[in-house]
């Protein structure tokens, strides 16, 4: 099912409608808009297995773009729009577009993109260089298409440790309008989507889960909120005012929403919300119990990733029982293994793998970095590097990401365990905890705060977070430096760039 199914039933449905401005884009119209944009590309020369850039923010017309590509076996690539210009060109050139379609909103970053791509497009004003978006729809036509396969998204990770990689697929081997593509399927049953829902996506569209989900969204006949850009209290007046079924977060919004005064945080009506998903970060425990306090068992959460080689989900009873857990096997089987490839008792703490029949994905371009994520004695085994251990029933906790975790004094240290530890913290809007070089310890704790707003980031400040860890963490986890900044570089979708941290400070 896609857009059109429900344009021929329900054509004056909402099937995306900005939270912010009241945009609202109906059934009808998004199927006429995505035809007519498959069918200037396909008249730019575009044709099956091709790819689409996209570079937007959070407007209506994003999804024209991804249900154009999906509805005409084409790729589609969301980039990053707060990517510095080469970053951005970047994965621009390495994804191979024949096509880019950009914001006007983003002029800025758009003018010293360094890309030569034949077709581009721009919506939401005039962009030198680019044709414009409307006339390109309204010199395209209505008929319909001779065929309609299925294209899918081409996304890179988030380059939190590196250059970001591309993570390509292949393509459905279904039609548009046919049943199968993977993330209705999954996910689309998982958490109840169904017409009458009403989805809050508060996060990037360029990010992998908010695209697919507003894509299964709207497969499966529902309505999609998207909010310009995530504030907490926004998002409470988006739930209140829509009548909001389902939402996905990140564990930052979480916190975000928690430190709100109780007063303005229990003045929104939420109680129409029937599923809370979370995703991309780990939860803190304290974060995660009182959201489930807070708006009942309801919280649900998966782990996954771009490539989206494996998954796990747990519900907010099974997680009561077992705080912490990201869950048992959804997609593929679970492996936790040694550095030399051998499988780990319960309870041993490795890296994860995930088992399928076939190797579910390639990095686009770079063959060693897809031999990497392969197990060396099972190649359709694959890992994207994340570290954690299994209970005698299966369910996974994650420690770290490998790329993190600190070895000082011979002995594992785990990041997330010490930034868990201040995610509610008064005194704290952020913290990221990384390794520096060490001469006598090989590498030693160090610690980056964002303090909340109004509080003094002093050396007396940094006593206090001292002293809250010692009493509550053993004292070799215990920061050694604290550092503060007035911002951290987290992602919109709540994970930190820590390699950027680390440079500055070895530079230093």
């Amino acid at each position: 099912m896609y857009p059109g199914t429900w344009a021929a039933t329900h054509p004056d449905k909402p099937a995306l409608v900005m939270a912010g401005s009241g945009r609202t884009l109906t059934y009808a119209e998004l199927d006429e808009r995505s035809l007519r944009l498959a069918r200037h590309l396909r008249s730019a020369g575009l044709r099956t297995g091709d790819v689409v850039a996209l570079l937007s923010d959070n407007c209506p017309e994003a999804y024209e773009v991804y249900w154009a590509c999906l509805r005409s076996g084409l790729y589609v690539t969301a980039v990053n729009h707060n990517l510095a210009p080469d970053e951005a060109s970047y994965i621009v050139r390495d994804c191979g577009a024949r096509a880019l379609v950009v914001s006007g909103g983003k002029a800025a970053l758009v003018a010293a993109l360094d890309v030569d791509v034949p077709e581009r497009l721009a919506y939401l004003g005039q962009v030198e260089g680019y044709a414009d978006y409307e006339a390109a729809l309204a010199a395209a036509g209505t008929d319909p298409l001779d065929e309609q396969p299925h294209g899918d998204d081409f996304l890179y990770s988030s380059g939190t440790t590196g250059r970001p990689k591309g993570v390509k697929v292949a393509l459905p081997p279904i039609a548009v309008d046919e049943p199968g593509y993977s993330y209705v399927t999954i996910f689309g049953g998982l958490y109840g989507f169904g017409e009458d829902t009403v989805y809050l996506s508060p996060a990037p569209v360029y990010h992998a889960a908010p695209l697919r989900f507003g894509g299964v969204v709207h497969a499966l006949g529902g309505t999609l909120v998207m909010m310009e850009k995530f504030d907490a209290e926004g998002a409470l007046r988006a739930i209140q005012e829509h009548g909001v079924t389902h939402t996905q977060m990140v564990p930052t919004m979480f916190v975000r929403l928690l430190k709100l005064p109780d007063d303005v945080r229990t003045s929104y009506d939420v109680s129409s919300l029937r599923v809370v998903v979370h995703a991309a970060a780990p939860c803190p425990v304290e974060v995660k119990r009182r959201m489930i306090e807070w708006v009942g068992p309801i919280v649900q959460e998966y782990y996954a990733s771009t490539e989206a080689n494996g998954a796990t989900m747990i519900t907010s009873e099974q997680w009561l029982e077992r705080p912490g857990s990201v869950g048992v096997a959804l997609l593929g089987v679970l492996h936790i293994c040694a550095e030399d490839g051998r499988e780990l008792a319960p309870g041993e703490v490795g890296t994860v793998w995930f088992e399928r029949d076939t190797v579910p994905f390639s990095y686009h371009n770079d063959p060693a970095k897809t031999a990497a994520a392969q197990h060396p004695e099972h190649p359709t085994w694959t890992t994207v590097g994340d570290l954690g251990y299994v209970d005698e029933d299966g369910f996974l906790f994650l420690t770290d990401r490998k790329a993190f975790m600190i070895i000082s004094g011979g002995v594992n240290i785990y990041p997330q365990e010490i930034e868990d530890l201040f995610s509610l913290h008064p005194a704290v809007a952020d913290i990221a905890v990384i390794g520096v070089p060490d001469e006598e310890m090989g590498e030693r704790v160090v610690a980056f705060v964002q303090p909340a707003p109004s509080v003094d980031a002093s050396p007396a400040l940094a006593d206090e977070l001292t002293a809250y860890a010692r009493e509550r963490i053993a004292h070799y986890k215990v920061p050694r430096e604290v550092h503060f900044r007035d911002e951290l570089p987290r992602t919109p979708t709540g994970k930190m760039v820590k390699g950027g941290l680390r440079e500055e400070y070895v530079a230093r």
